[in-house]
């Protein structure tokens, strides 16, 4: 495996740096799409109670995480919250998205709230053009901000249809974004909007091409994935490509930097095997990294891949406990 190179560094190695970003947020989900990865968590979020998704909220803030970005509010044609537009999926919870933005609201912390998936999650460019998911997105997001926007912790809203920068940001995904951003402020003004491309590794910043598409993007955060955890690169070699990010967004100064560290791998073959727990060495590796070029570092995802120890909202691979452990021993050390 790729992460097993990177094991170089043990828990007694750890040393206080002030030049190392501690993780401020994860993405978060009701059910994982694809179903050989979330093997040992999509089990368990069905039957989720009230009382344990609430459980699982408080459990992330205590890590000092400050936000949350929904992946899905609907899947394979049904929500996750009551909805006119469509029927729930059956899990105990009747609201899972309501108990988890009070959840939120209580413990301080910032959801970026999901406006898809309304169509095949893995059909990304039938979700950007095609005109009747763009309408029932925009209805679910009319529906969801009238629902839920009172929450203070619906900080903005998180676009998931991630689209593959090959050199730059086409076409389609800007126009993708930007309708998205309009439809957003127009019904929250207020509201922080996230995407999180794929594709980091193919940024090309040779002429203008890049900066000029970057300057039509109308979003206010871009966190790009690090493609660690899908075994694009090794960790620790990514921080070069966002280098040359931190300087081509502080040359159009529109879209803040972020980070998106993949904290898993595979038990096999990348994608049709079940998603596990990195060793903590290699995220630190990744989360070093990465930070002495963007602002906030997010990673994919806490759900399968961390658990406090005795939680009674478990969902993951039996090594995520290890994982959680081994961070917050090191954080302890970082404050």
């Amino acid at each position: 495996m790729v992460g097993d190179a990177a094991h170089a560094m043990n828990s007694s190695e750890w040393k206080r740096s002030p030049y190392i970003k501690p993780i401020m947020g994860t993405w978060f989900e009701f059910f994982h799409g694809n179903q050989l990865a979330g093997k040992y968590w999509n089990p368990q979020l069905p039957k989720f109670t009230e009382s344990q998704w609430r459980e699982k909220i408080k459990e992330i803030s205590e890590t000092g995480m400050q936000y949350l970005v929904l992946m899905s509010v609907a899947y394979g044609g049904k929500t996750f919250y009551p909805s006119k537009l469509a029927s729930r999926h059956d899990y105990v919870c009747d609201d899972p998205l309501e108990t988890v933005l009070s959840a939120a609201d209580e413990y301080g912390l910032k959801f970026f709230v999901s406006n898809d998936f309304w169509g095949d999650w893995s059909s990304v460019g039938n979700m950007m053009t095609n005109i009747d998911i763009a309408k029932l997105r925009e209805d679910s997001m009319a529906e969801i901000a009238e629902k839920y926007s009172h929450h203070k912790s619906f900080y903005g809203w998180y676009y998931p249809n991630e689209t593959g920068i090959w050199d730059h940001f086409e076409d389609v995904a800007v126009n993708y974004v930007n309708r998205c951003t309009k439809v957003a402020k127009e019904l929250m003004p207020h509201s922080v909007n996230l995407i999180a491309p794929y594709g980091t590794l193919s940024t090309r910043f040779e002429g203008n091409q890049y900066a000029k598409q970057l300057e039509k993007l109308d979003i206010d955060i871009v966190a790009y994935q690090d493609e660690v955890g899908v075994r694009k690169v090794k960790a620790g070699c990514a921080g070069k490509h966002y280098e040359e990010l931190y300087k081509v967004h502080a040359k159009v100064g529109r879209s803040r930097l972020w980070a998106d560290i993949e904290i898993f791998d595979f038990e096999g073959e990348v994608y049709k095997s079940a998603g596990i727990p990195a060793d903590f060495c290699r995220v630190l590796k990744q989360i070093e990294d990465v930070s002495p070029f963007v602002e906030h570092i997010l990673v994919y995802q806490y759900q399968g891949m961390m658990n406090k120890p005795r939680t009674s909202a478990y969902c993951g691979h039996p090594r995520s406990e290890k994982l959680y452990t081994d961070y917050m021993n090191w954080l302890k050390i970082q404050r």
